[in-house]
């Protein structure tokens, strides 16, 4: 079943919601401080409505809602560009 990307301008997912996000040109640094990346363009991410309070320094610079990933691949609202539903698999 194919399913087209949905602009995080057009609708958001729901709060605590594991999604697949598209982050245009993001490099993920690779453990080991080498700094050695691979360019992960999608990636499972948690969404986090209201993370930081509105009148906040980051809820201003980055927007309120904030992406939880996984180790250090946490992301600010503003990265993520579009998103989809987590497919469910039928057992």
């Amino acid at each position: 079943m194919s399913q087209d990307w949905i602009s995080v301008l057009d609708r958001l997912p729901q709060d605590e919601q594991r999604v697949l996000v598209f982050v245009p040109d993001n490099k993920f640094f690779l453990p080991g401080k080498t700094g050695e990346f691979e360019m992960r363009e999608v990636m499972i991410m948690k969404f986090c409505a209201n993370f930081y309070p509105e009148n906040s320094e980051r809820g201003m610079k980055y927007g309120v809602h904030f992406w939880g990933g996984e180790g250090n691949s946490n992301l600010f609202f503003n990265a993520v560009t579009h998103w989809l539903p987590l497919p469910h698999l039928e057992q």
